[in-house]
C-alpha cells in the first residue's frame, strides 16, 4: 500500500521516534498477562499514523507496541532518490534504521516487506518510476532495487524480509513483461541477500483472496506458480481482505482460508497485511461489530494454519481528508480497518486482538 508507506515516511521525523526508543515495552495500560491456549504467531502493526499530523505519530506507536511482539514495515523503494544517485545505505540510515531501533527498544521482532510495484494498482509500475520515465524492466533499475534490498538487510537485519508483494495479483493484473521483471528482481535480490546473510527468513506475499478465485470466478487457483517462480521463499506472506472478495460475513470465510494456501508444502504462512473495514464503503456493508467478529474469526484461521505471524498495516483508521487523493483512488476502501479510530479511540475489534495477544506464545 504505497500511499500509506509514503504517509508514514513523511510524518515521522525519525529522531523523535529514536528518542523514545528507551521506553519500556511493558506498560500497565497494555493487555493482561498471558492466558488461554498458546499461539504460534507473532502479532503487530506498522508505523503508519492515522492523520497528517505530527502529534499522532508517537501516540499511535506507543499504543500499538503495548499489544505487539513484532513490528512490520511495508516499504516501496525510494525510487526518486535512488534514480538521483543517492546511496542506498544513506537512504536506509535516514528513513528506516531509526524505526528499526525504536522497534528493537520495545522488544519487537522486525519484519519488512519491500514492494516494487504500485500497491494500490497492481497492474502498474511504481508511480515514481512512471513519473521519471523509467521501468523495473530495465536492468539498471533492477540493480538499484537489489542494492537497496542489500542495504535493508545489512543495516536492519530483520527477522523476515519480503522481496515482492502480492505476486499472484501482479501476475493476474499486470503485463507479462512487468511480472517477469518483478520475478527477476526478487530472485536476484534474494541471491544477493543470502550471499551475506544466512539467518534472515525470505518471503514474497501472495493475495489470498486472489488465490481463492476472487478474480475471474474461476475457483481455487492456489499459489503453485508463485512457489515455482520464487523458489527462495521460506515463509509465504499472506495478504487478505475478504470483505473485498465477496464475503459479507466474517463467519462465512472458510476455516482453511489461510491453511489451504500452504497445504502440501513445508512452508509456514504469515499474514503480512489484511483486515476488515468497520465502515460501509463502496459496495461493502459493514460496521464495528462485524469487524470485531472478523478479528475473532481470523485468529481461528491463523490457528488452523499454524501461521507464524499476523500483521495489520494500520493500527488506527486513516483520516484521508486533506490528502488530495486522485479520483478513483481505492485508499478509502482501507481507511477504516484500524482497531482504533483516527483519534485513537478503541473500536470493538481491539478487544479480540488483545485477547489473542494475551495468549502465551510458543
Amino acid at each position: 500500500m504505497r500511499s500509506l508507506a509514503r504517509l508514514a515516511r513523511s510524518l515521522a521525523p525519525l529522531t523523535l521516534i529514536t528518542a523514545l526508543g528507551a521506553c519500556s515495552h511493558k506498560s500497565p495500560n497494555g493487555p493482561s498477562p498471558p492466558t488461554g491456549p498458546p499461539r504460534m504467531f507473532l502479532m503487530g502493526f506498522s508505523p503508519i499514523p492515522p492523520k497528517a499530523d505530527q502529534a499522532t505519530v508517537l501516540p499511535n506507536l506507543e499504543m500499538w507496541t503495548r499489544r505487539a511482539d513484532a513490528g512490520i514495515m511495508h516499504i516501496p523503494p525510494p525510487w526518486d532518490s535512488l534514480l538521483a544517485g543517492t546511496r542506498p545505505d544513506s537512504l536506509v540510515l535516514r528513513a528506516v534504521v531509526p524505526i528499526a531501533n525504536y522497534y528493537r527498544a520495545k522488544g519487537l521482532r522486525i519484519v519488512i516487506t519491500l514492494d516494487v510495484t504500485d500497491g494500490l494498482n497492481r497492474a502498474a509500475e511504481a508511480p515514481a518510476l512512471i513519473g521519471a520515465g523509467r521501468s523495473l524492466t530495465e536492468p539498471a533499475v533492477q540493480m538499484l532495487y537489489r542494492r537497496y534490498a542489500r542495504a535493508i538487510d545489512s543495516l536492519i537485519t530483520p527477522a523476515y524480509l519480503g522481496l515482492a508483494a502480492e505476486t499472484n495479483l501482479i501476475r493476474a493484473a499486470a503485463s507479462p513483461t512487468l511480472y517477469a521483471a518483478v520475478r527477476q528482481a526478487a530472485n536476484d535480490a534474494a541471491a544477493d541477500v543470502r550471499a551475506r546473510d544466512g539467518a534472515v527468513r525470505l518471503y514474497v506475499s501472495v493475495q489470498v483472496d486472489v488465490a481463492w478465485g476472487a478474480l475471474g470466478g474461476g475457483g481455487y487457483a492456489g499459489i503453485a506458480t508463485d512457489l515455482a517462480d520464487f523458489p527462495f521463499v521460506q515463509v509465504v506472506g499472506l495478504s487478505a481482505y475478504p470483505y473485498l472478495a465477496g464475503f459479507a460475513e466474517p463467519d462465512s470465510v472458510p476455516l482453511d482460508y489461510y491453511e489451504r494456501i500452504t497445504r502440501g508444502t513445508a512452508l509456514p504462512g504469515m499474514l503480512v497485511e489484511g483486515g476488515w473495514t468497520s465502515a460501509s464503503v463502496g459496495g461493502v456493508v459493514s460496521d464495528p461489530a462485524k469487524q470485531a467478529r472478523w478479528i475473532r474469526r481470523q485468529f481461528a484461521l491463523l490457528d488452523s494454519a499454524k501461521a507464524v505471524g499476523v500483521f495489520q498495516l494500520t493500527f488506527a483508521d486513516l483520516d484521508t481528508t486533506g490528502l488530495g487523493l486522485p479520483a478513483g483512488s481505492i485508499l478509502p476502501l482501507f481507511a477504516s480497518i484500524g482497531l482504533v479510530d483516527k483519534d485513537l479511540v478503541p473500536k470493538p475489534a481491539l478487544a479480540p486482538w488483545d485477547s489473542a495477544f494475551a495468549r502465551p506464545r510458543r
